[in-house]
C-alpha cells in the first residue's frame, strides 16, 4: 500500500470538491475493512453491510469537516464500530427478535473448526468488549489508536480488552495475551 496514504487524502480533497470518481476509489479502498469492522463486532452479514453502508453515508455527510491531513480509516472505524456497538445493543434489548434470527442463520452442521469456535465465542462478550478486541486483534489498532477512534480514555480501552480477553478465554478454557 505504498503511497496509499497519498491517494488517500487526494481522494478525500477530490470526495470534498464532489468527484464521484473519488468518492468511489475511497469506498473501494475502505470497504472491506469497514464490512469486516461490523461484521466481527454484530455476526450477522446483512447488518454488517447495513452498518458499514450507513457509517460510509455518515462518513460522507461529515466529510466537508474532515481534515484531509489526518488518516480516513480511523475516522470511518469509529463511526462503524459505535454503529454497530449501537446495533448490538439494540438486539439485546430484543432478545426474543435476536433469538428468531439466531435460528434462522444457525449453522446446519456442528462447529468443529477453531476460527468457527473462536468467532462464536467472541459472539457473546458484550459489544463494548467485543468492538476494542476486534479492533485490537482483528484489526491491529493499538489501545492508544482504539481510545482516539472511539473517544474512550486509554484506561477504560485496557480495561475492555483485558476483561473481554478474561471473559473470551473464559469461554474457550484456554489463556489469552
Amino acid at each position: 500500500m505504498a503511497g496509499s496514504g497519498r491517494d488517500e487524502r487526494a481522494w478525500i480533497r477530490g470526495a470534498q470538491s464532489g468527484s464521484v470518481s473519488d468518492l468511489e476509489a475511497l469506498f473501494r479502498h475502505h470497504w472491506p475493512r469497514a464490512y469486516r469492522a461490523a461484521y466481527l463486532v454484530v455476526h450477522d452479514s446483512g447488518a454488517a453491510e447495513d452498518i458499514a453502508q450507513e457509517a460510509f453515508l455518515a462518513a460522507l455527510r461529515s466529510l466537508e469537516r474532515f481534515d484531509y491531513r489526518r488518516p480516513f480509516g480511523p475516522w470511518l472505524h469509529r463511526i462503524v464500530v459505535n454503529r454497530a456497538i449501537d446495533w448490538s445493543r439494540s438486539r439485546a434489548l430484543r432478545p426474543e427478535a435476536a433469538a428468531e434470527v439466531e435460528q434462522l442463520s444457525a449453522p446446519k452442521r456442528p462447529e468443529t473448526d477453531d476460527a468457527e469456535t473462536l468467532a462464536a465465542a467472541l459472539a457473546e462478550l458484550s459489544p463494548e468488549h467485543r468492538a476494542v478486541i476486534v479492533m485490537r486483534h482483528l484489526l491491529d489498532y493499538t489501545p492508544g489508536e482504539i481510545a482516539k477512534a472511539l473517544g474512550l480514555p486509554r484506561g477504560t480501552v485496557n480495561s475492555r480488552l483485558r476483561r473481554g480477553l478474561d471473559d473470551l478465554a473464559g469461554r474457550l478454557g484456554k489463556e489469552l495475551r
